[in-house]
């Protein structure tokens, strides 16, 4: 162990785990459940092939309790074990690592976290499209249905600003979803399941047709729909950098 290691403060790492595919995880996020001693993962999120082969305790935090997680990740940090407290995508969307850090932080254990590659470049990088295209939409929202009704919901009004929409955890309540957007019924739609999975489906329609296209697939969870002429592909500009000097 090199001299600076010794002496080295120890810490928990919030890690990214990228969107399914094992070989979208960051350099550093492998290097990290590589050398792990304990790793609580985010359950079915994770694909179970990159935990493969590794050293380290896995644990399933799925049905844990946030003071659970805690527990056991401070026992394993008082012990000298090295934690990872593995997300999907990029622990920053939709994460809930705020929540999980500051029991932490206050217990005077000091995090990091290393992003991760989100479901939403994985879902555009499966359409081969941009999410924002000149003379189309300049702006993304990133977004999701609140509680259990859309009735407190931003979903009406954020659709009107005429930008591309990534709703995350929407799928289920899709119907809804696609009835609450002002914008016109021909607007193209994807929803995305399990992007760069081995199982990975594209739906593509618009929100005429899209809710019926989800429910006779079945897909009411693990996907991202995304809304807005990028979805086309078409009409756009091309950019300044390749316009003819």
């Amino acid at each position: 162990m090199r001299e600076k290691e010794k002496h080295r403060r120890p810490k928990i790492y919030f890690v990214g785990a990228g969107p399914g595919d094992p070989e979208l995880i960051t350099v550093k996020g492998h290097k990290l459940i590589e050398e792990a001693d304990l790793i609580i993962y985010a359950g079915s999120l994770v694909n179970p092939e990159l935990l493969d082969g590794l050293k380290a305790e896995l644990v399933d935090s799925s049905q844990l309790s946030l003071e659970r997680t805690t527990e056991l990740m401070l026992q394993a940090l008082r012990s000298g074990k090295r934690v990872v407290r593995l997300h999907s995508g990029d622990p920053s969307l939709y994460g809930a690592i705020l929540e999980q850090m500051q029991p932490l932080e206050e217990a005077g254990v000091e995090v990091e976290v290393v992003p991760g590659v989100s479901s939403l470049f994985a879902a555009s990088a499966a359409l081969k499209t941009q999410l924002t295209l000149k003379g189309i939409s300049e702006s993304l929202i990133i977004t999701r249905p609140a509680g259990n009704t859309l009735e407190q919901d931003e979903l009406s009004s954020l659709s009107q600003h005429g930008s591309t929409m990534a709703i995350f955890l929407g799928t289920d309540r899709i119907r809804e979803v696609v009835k609450s957007l002002k914008l016109p019924t021909e607007t193209p739609v994807a929803v995305i399941f399990h992007a760069s999975w081995p199982d990975q489906r594209i739906l593509i329609g618009n929100l005429l047709n899209i809710a019926d296209q989800v429910e006779q697939a079945g897909i009411n969870r693990s996907a991202l729909i995304l809304v807005g002429r990028v979805v086309s592909r078409t009409g756009f500009w091309r950019s300044h950098l390749y316009r003819n000097r």
